[in-house]
């Protein structure tokens, strides 16, 4: 039995620990749908409409639904993250965070397990739904707004806090800097993993992510205190 008047490390939805989870994650499937998924971004937006972009001004209007789609999936994922926040929606789920890693989860599993004759735009629209849930309920790291999907903001971020820290010698900085840049390095080592598994093990690697997202959950109910000896 746990006391409830025990604190315990907690590994919660600002937590560092979860961020570098998801940062490796979110780097890992903006790799994995580029290779294998019609060169489609998972997470970064921005990517999906400049090519929407070019397709559109180049007249090729077949091409533009692969990233019209994601994008919509997108949107209809940041939709569901703020219906699930809604209160008697979020006592149902007893905590709306943890449904979320699940879905997320379950989705990669079943892409995972999808044949390669099912369209890319499926997968596409899959990965980009769940990856726009995990942006909008997990957007803090510590005290601080960050993104563990995308990383230019991040990289803003950790420039500015170097300045501050190391021209303006901002102790609190220091520390803001050190965590972002751990997030970005997270970033870049799943993208690097993405990159390898996807290119020599094909599809099913993107049950790595999912894997990520089973140690997370894991964690995440152990240190909720979810574990409990009735």
């Amino acid at each position: 039995m746990i006391d409830k008047q025990t604190k315990i490390p907690s590994l919660s939805s600002n937590s560092v620990r979860l961020g570098v989870l998801l940062a490796i994650v979110g780097g890992f499937l903006d790799a994995y749908t580029f290779i294998s998924r019609d060169g489609v971004f998972a997470n970064a937006q921005t990517g999906n409409i400049v090519l929407l972009a070019v397709k559109v001004a180049n007249g090729e209007w077949g091409g533009s639904i692969l990233y019209i789609l994601p994008i919509f999936a997108f949107i209809l994922g940041v939709l569901v993250s703020e219906v699930v926040k809604i209160p008697h929606i979020r006592q149902v789920l007893h905590s709306y965070r943890r449904s979320i890693l699940i879905l997320e989860c379950v989705v990669l599993i079943f892409v995972g397990i999808l044949p390669s004759s099912v369209p890319n735009k499926v997968v596409t629209v899959c990965i980009s739904f769940v990856s726009s849930l995990q942006i909008s309920t997990f957007n803090k790291l510590d005290k601080w707004s960050y993104n563990s999907t995308v990383t230019t903001g991040n990289l803003r971020t950790a420039t500015q806090a170097a300045y501050s820290a190391f021209i303006e010698h901002n102790q609190g900085a220091k520390e803001q800097f050190k965590k972002f840049f751990v997030i970005i390095l997270s970033f870049l080592f799943g993208a690097l993993t993405g990159t390898f598994t996807t290119t020599y093990i094909g599809n099913t690697s993107v049950w790595i992510p999912s894997g990520l997202l089973v140690i997370a959950l894991i964690l995440y109910h152990r240190d909720r205190g979810y574990f409990r000896s009735r």
